[in-house]
């Protein structure tokens, strides 16, 4: 009797063990978050990837200043602040044209039926899409970070118009805002964070609600900035304002929404009419071709 026991308590101090093994402890994983965050640059994966790609950024990038640059702005956009990104960038501008036209080179050239022009064509093309790709990611890559503050800031706004109506100052309602948008998105805390780091750091307001259209992009953002900075000239109630710009905010969000579900259809059509459609009719109409083929076949061939 003693032995099924034993067997039941060692199995069952041998699963608890491996799962804390496996499992990491929630204060290590904060200590590991600390620790890395204070760790220098060199320890990283991404100082190697900068020390290989660095050197021949020099071979793409644009003559001028990179304060003035227009990609800049494409980088703030894309919430990318690293000071070595535009070093990665330039430099796999000029090695993936390379890292795809070589190997498409020695892959047609062994084909026997393949013209020298068709090859120069297909090395040109492959060399073309290597060098706009990082300008493809960078782009979705805004694209998406816009689409996140979109989305996520006609709440942000609601909330902010509680705090000024609970009696919070503007300041402090960006602060509270700020730290209730963490858990939903990050993007828009940080931004909103960066915009109270300014205005503690001594900007004016105006500058700093400026700044913040221009970090993310957003057209409605620019349109909050220009109607607090509205506020403030002449006025009038915050808490009005906010209301309006509320409403209106969630109403651009329903048209954007029932616009996207809009386009549904007709995004379904080629998949529908390319691999469903084909199916459907392969499935209802196979076995009647088969049955008019045994019918028919014999009484053409002459055999009754």
């Amino acid at each position: 009797m003693w032995l099924p026991i034993v067997v039941f308590f060692a199995v069952t101090s041998a699963i608890i063990g491996g799962f804390l093994l496996l499992v990491p402890d929630k204060t290590d994983k904060r200590l590991h978050a600390l620790t890395s965050k204070g760790a220098p640059e060199s320890q990283g994966w991404h100082s190697a990837v900068v020390k290989v790609v660095a050197p021949f950024a020099k071979l793409s990038t644009p003559s001028g200043e990179w304060e003035t640059s227009p990609f800049r702005q494409k980088f703030i956009h894309a919430g990318i602040r690293h000071p070595k990104a535009p070093h990665v960038f330039f430099g796999l501008k000029t090695l993936l044209p390379f890292l795809f036209a070589v190997p498409v080179f020695f892959l047609l050239r062994g084909m026997q039926d393949v013209s020298t022009l068709k090859l120069s064509a297909a090395v040109f093309w492959a060399g073309l899409v290597g060098c706009y790709l990082p300008n493809i990611v960078l782009h979705f890559m805004a694209k998406r970070r816009k689409r996140e503050v979109f989305d996520n800031f006609p709440d942000a706004a609601d909330l902010m118009l509680v705090c000024v109506e609970a009696g919070l100052g503007m300041d402090a309602a960006l602060t509270r805002v700020a730290e209730e948008s963490l858990g939903k998105s990050a993007t828009l805390a940080e931004e909103l964070q960066l915009t109270n780091l300014e205005i503690r750091a001594g900007s004016s307001r105006e500058k700093a609600l400026r700044n913040l259209a221009l970090r993310t992009g957003v057209e409605e953002l620019n349109s909050f900035a220009t109607m607090l900075i509205q506020a403030d000239k002449f006025g009038t109630s915050v808490g009005d304002s906010l209301r309006v710009f509320s409403e209106d905010l969630r109403h651009k969000r329903q048209i954007r929404a029932e616009e996207h579900a809009a386009k549904v259809p007709t995004k379904m059509l080629f998949p529908l009419v390319l691999f469903i459609f084909p199916s459907i009719i392969m499935v209802v109409v196979g076995p009647a071709i088969i049955q008019i083929v045994r019918q028919i076949g014999p009484m053409l061939s002459g055999n009754h």
